[in-house]
């Protein structure tokens, strides 16, 4: 099949102004519920959201993390400080996020601003990772040029010997989350014949408003 002849019918379901929250984080943690339910295979990712970050010249990158935290009305994750998307949050506050859940015809696009955890929460939740996920922490300088697999996997071997099988490991100083605050947060859901719906809120000072969008 040739690309231009691959498409599917979004039939699924409706959004409408009268079926939806207020307060866009409660719309959106019923809406992660929702995406939850059913017998999903184990490749899918809920939680999986695309990160999209610039630097101070405008050029932009995207990439899959995970999101691990809707506390205090954000989007929380967790990444190496010393990463190229630590490095263009840096320089430009401003990211993108979007979370695609393709089994229930639907996606969620955030916008807003970043800034970092506060040390305790990110080492209280480094201790929760699981043990070898914490020394991978280590070992990687994500984003830097590695000479090879080998490389890697030797260093965690040592570390695994260095630090046993029960002996705390510390956070890693250049590891740490991330908050993004939103300011636009839209919910979009597939229809048919391509009317899809697109519902917007936008923070107006201290309250949500919401805009429905043309598809």
């Amino acid at each position: 099949m040739s690309l231009y002849e691959m498409r599917k019918s979004y039939t699924l379901s409706t959004l409408l102004e009268k079926d939806i929250d207020p307060n866009p984080m409660v719309q959106f943690k019923t809406w992660l519920s929702e995406a939850l339910q059913g017998d999903l295979p184990d490749w899918v990712e809920v939680n999986a959201m695309t990160l999209s970050t610039s630097d101070g010249k405008g050029e932009v990158s995207s990439r899959i993390v995970l999101l691990k935290g809707l506390e205090q009305d954000r989007f929380w994750f967790y990444t190496n400080y010393d990463s190229d998307k630590a490095a263009q949050m840096e320089s430009n506050s401003h990211v993108a996020l979007c979370f695609l859940w393709q089994h229930i015809q639907r996606q969620v696009r955030v916008t807003g601003t970043v800034s970092k955890a506060p040390r305790d929460q990110s080492e209280a939740y480094f201790r929760k990772r699981p043990r070898d996920s914490q020394l991978g922490a280590i070992v990687s300088s994500q984003s830097s040029v590695v000479e090879s697999r080998e490389v890697l996997e030797r260093r965690l071997a040592e570390l695994k010997q260095q630090h046993g099988d029960s002996n705390p490991i510390p956070c890693p100083d250049n590891w740490g989350g991330y908050c993004v605050d939103p300011i636009t947060i839209e919910f979009w859901q597939g229809r048919d014949s391509r009317l899809h719906d697109r519902l917007r809120y936008r923070k107006d000072a201290l309250n949500w408003r919401v805009e429905r969008l043309a598809p």
